[in-house]
């Protein structure tokens, strides 16, 4: 069976005719997503597999953060889980036998990389909600977001090489969020984190009590809601490109970002609003 059967039996309906009547099964819903005051929430959903990022579960993903991207009133995406104890468990080790064949393979780790680099294009501030376990291409998850939000009781590994499968690809995103020696100490050992290591560690941003999760992910998508977000996307986009930069470049370019933000029209109607002490009235426009 080659990688396109593969995945079109994970897609198909499974119908059966009875007398007079018939009926379909359809696949488990991978996600759930709601829309409220400018922020989508997507959740992970399907807590028998331990959220894991099956083929489908990350297609789905994809779907779900591409859809709408430039309406203006989507301001904030956040990612988090069904399932309390755990948000991620990284890939579906079921998807990565021998069986599966190398093609398929291939697909697996091509539409992960694929999904990490969507979130990072996604033009407004995507945040990971964490209340639990985000393990090898779930920790590969929560760090390719810009923000994470997680409870005192949550945990972050990378720990692939106890299972013969080393977390290399999930460490391309780690060691781009903590310092090296830390990142090797989850890369080789498969020890985890806690949820206080990773905060002192820079792999989340801010870790509250589990009663607290709401209010802390709502209060940091309030506080994006309240700036423009054509600003918003213009700095996103060039915090991530100058990162791989000279030094020098990067001033360099970070100066003609600087004149075309002031070019936008929120960029004007900031300085104005300042000048005459008043809220501002964002247009939200990129023109």
């Amino acid at each position: 069976m080659n990688v396109i059967q593969k995945l079109s039996l994970s897609h198909i309906r499974l119908c059966s005719v009875l007398p007079n009547r018939s009926y379909c099964v359809q696949p488990a819903k991978q996600t759930v997503t709601t829309e409220n005051d400018g922020v989508r929430t997507i959740v992970l959903n399907n807590p028998k597999t331990r959220n894991s990022l099956s083929v489908d579960m990350m297609t789905q993903l994809l779907k779900d953060i591409k859809r709408n991207r430039d309406d203006e009133q989507l301001r904030c995406i956040v990612l988090t889980a069904s399932d309390g104890k755990v948000f991620s468990a990284g890939h579906n080790l079921k998807e990565l036998t021998k069986d599966s064949g190398i093609d398929y393979h291939k697909l697996v780790f091509a539409k992960a990389t694929e999904l990490m680099l969507e979130i990072l294009k996604s033009p407004v501030p995507v945040i990971a909600k964490v209340d639990g376990l985000a393990a090898a291409a779930g920790c590969q998850l929560i760090a390719a977001c810009d923000l994470v939000v997680c409870t005192d009781r949550s945990s972050f590994s990378t720990p692939g090489a106890s299972f013969g499968i080393f977390c290399s690809t999930p460490g391309i995103q780690v060691v781009r969020n903590i310092p090296k020696k830390k990142a090797a100490y989850m890369l080789f050992t498969g020890l985890p984190l806690s949820a206080q290591e990773a905060l002192t560690a820079g792999l989340v941003s801010s870790c509250v009590v589990p009663d607290q999760l709401d209010a802390e992910v709502e209060k940091i998508c309030n506080a994006i809601k309240t700036k423009s977000r054509a600003v918003v996307e213009l700095g996103k986009k060039f915090y991530y490109e100058q990162q791989s930069m000279d030094i020098h470049v990067a001033y360099k370019y970070g100066e003609q970002v600087m004149v075309d933000n002031l070019a936008l029209p929120d960029g004007q109607e900031g300085i104005r609003s300042f000048i005459e002490k008043r809220k501002p009235n964002w247009s939200h426009s990129r023109d």
